[in-house]
């Protein structure tokens, strides 16, 4: 907001919130493994969601983990391909693996909680190729009929658009070295692994840009107060 006070322009730069970083949409970075590229027809096998919290002066923090190890629904296809990549065994006796349902109703949890918190309605899905992780998880959540899925949608932020953009490079682990992380191979393709590799990549952007965003918010807030915008739909 634009205000003078004896005769001086002073501009009110409101604080930096999930309302006002996000747009009201708290970012949530999940990864899932699966056996294929067919959302509708193939297995989800893993899936893992890392917090990301906002502390008191506006920055982010990657926060706690959760994984699950996920049954295979019935009738649902396992790549021979896409299993030799992720060395996943669905059927392996030591694998603590749990339903479908039960795994996205304790991720949906922990989530609902966050936006909660954060005093928002929905969480945006962060990943690396967002489109594939959100696809998987929204058939999911159509096929166990969960009525309460905190994320939004269709919007999405997509890391591989990011390192594109930031080194020229769209491979999750190709973009983390460049940004100058490690990467462990042998640890890669577990949802858990990824997902805090995605954490930490696109924390390191939002940090990057801290600037922009800072400049952008001065701009806008010189501007007194614009004609809204229609809300983007929550549901589709």
């Amino acid at each position: 907001m634009a205000a003078r006070a004896g005769g001086a322009r002073m501009i009110r730069v409101p604080p930096i919130t999930y309302a006002t970083r996000f747009r009201g949409l708290p970012p949530v970075v999940v990864d899932v493994e699966t056996g294929g590229f067919n959302a509708q027809t193939d297995a989800l096998l893993e899936i893992a969601a890392v917090m990301i919290e906002m502390r008191s002066d506006g920055t982010l923090a990657r926060g706690e983990t959760f994984r699950y190890h996920v049954v295979p629904f019935p009738g649902s296809n396992l790549e021979p391909a896409s299993m030799a990549v992720n060395g996943i065994d669905p059927h392996h006796p030591l694998r603590p693996r749990i339903p479908e349902d039960d795994a996205l109703q304790r991720i949906f949890k922990e989530v609902r909680n966050a936006v909660r918190a954060a005093d928002c309605t929905r969480a945006v899905l962060v990943g690396h190729n967002a489109f594939f992780d959100l696809n998987f998880l929204n058939a999911a959540v159509l096929r166990t009929q969960i009525k309460r899925n905190p994320f939004h949608p269709f919007t999405s932020f997509d890391t591989a658009t990011l390192g594109g953009i930031a080194f020229g490079q769209t491979v999750l682990m190709r973009a983390t070295l460049a940004a100058g992380f490690e990467w462990d191979t042998s640890s890669a393709h577990s949802a858990a692994y990824d997902a805090e590799r995605h954490g930490r990549f696109v924390l390191h952007r939002v940090h990057q840009f801290q600037h922009v965003f800072d400049a952008s918010r001065k701009r806008l807030a010189s501007m007194g107060p614009l004609e809204s915008e229609p809300d983007t739909p929550t549901d589709p």
